[in-house]
């Protein structure tokens, strides 16, 4: 304050020293009032309104940021919803022509503006949703395209969680790991076995024998993919059918005891009656008899180029290839 005074009355003086009508600025090596009269406090002070300054400035950016309850209803749920309908009716080799940067973006955005809860409850709903209109689609197929539809079905949706679990990988980790001790792709696998798979194992298992004991009337990869996809879901429904799931499930049986070699070889000597009686030995002996023919021609043109040898001789040559392939003419 006594500085502030003090400039004040040598700026007065100067100024009556210079004559009336002139005012004396402050030269070089002087220092104006403002300068000199700013205290610590002062300049304390301003540094507090830019930092408020600031302050209110981000506040504004934030604000604009906000993702309210009904942005996120209008704006956000709807490219979630519309990418998950696509992704639930591809097929394994079919493009969809999505923006997975986009959706992962939004999931991003809703949770950090606290939107996980309700993103969460919108998922499984959706989820659900598709899953029990599919499994009411399953009940109305004949039984000539059950089995199939079945296993078709399972491996869509399967294959759907493959993009579906990365796009809500954020989700996954902040929300459900953290505050519900859940894995996203646990629960929605789980879905699928409570809402469809439990609703037809009673229809599908004995269709699945069923087709067992005729060869071929499921294609063998459809068989396996069923079998493998019912045992992943639930186990313990493997003991409604042991034979049937111990041929694509490993180490699923017992271990054979000795005892048991015989029993065995007679069942693998019924099941090769029953592939001669469905005509299966027949196409197989005739293919091999080609296939014979064949390697004999093959033997005879390679050691015999330019022969014209007569067709006793050309026989003769058939029948040590035989003895020497395979032991017998």
């Amino acid at each position: 304050m006594d500085e502030t005074l003090e400039a004040l009355e040598d700026l007065n003086h100067n100024n009556r020293a210079a004559g009336p009508g002139q005012t004396k600025q402050p030269g070089h090596g002087s220092l104006s009032v403002s300068d000199k009269a700013q205290s610590p406090e002062q300049a304390d002070g301003r540094g507090r309104k830019n930092s408020a300054a600031d302050a209110v400035k981000s506040a504004t950016k934030f604000l604009m940021n906000v993702i309210t309850v009904e942005d996120y209803r209008t704006i956000y749920w709807p490219k979630l919803d519309k990418a998950l309908e696509k992704l639930l009716v591809q097929s394994p080799r079919d493009y969809i022509p999505i923006s997975y940067e986009q959706i992962y973006s939004c999931v991003y955005k809703c949770v950090c503006q606290q939107h996980s809860e309700r993103m969460h409850s919108d998922l499984i709903a959706k989820i659900s949703l598709h899953l029990n209109n599919l499994s009411e689609e399953l009940q109305g197929c004949s039984e000539e395209t059950y089995v199939e539809n079945f296993g078709a079905a399972m491996v869509r949706y399967m294959g759907a969680l493959h993009s579906i679990v990365p796009l809500f990988i954020y989700m996954n980790k902040v929300y459900m790991e953290n505050k519900l001790n859940r894995d996203l792709k646990e629960e929605l696998v789980a879905l699928y076995s409570n809402l469809v798979a439990a609703k037809h194992i009673n229809r599908l298992l004995p269709r699945l024998l069923e087709a067992q004991a005729v060869p071929f009337a499921i294609p063998p990869s459809t068989m396996a993919s069923i079998v493998k996809g019912l045992y992943s879901l639930r186990p313990e429904w493997a003991h409604c059918a042991p034979h049937l799931f111990a041929k694509f499930i490993p180490n699923l049986l017992p271990p054979v005891l000795e005892d048991h070699v015989q029993q065995y070889a007679l069942l693998d000597q019924h099941l090769q009656q029953d592939l001669l009686i469905n005509g299966f030995g027949r196409l197989l002996c005739r293919r091999e008899f080609q296939l014979r023919d064949l390697i004999h021609k093959a033997f005879y043109d390679l050691y015999f180029p330019n022969a014209t040898h007569p067709a006793q001789v050309r026989l003769h040559f058939f029948k040590v290839i035989c003895i020497h392939l395979y032991g017998s003419s």
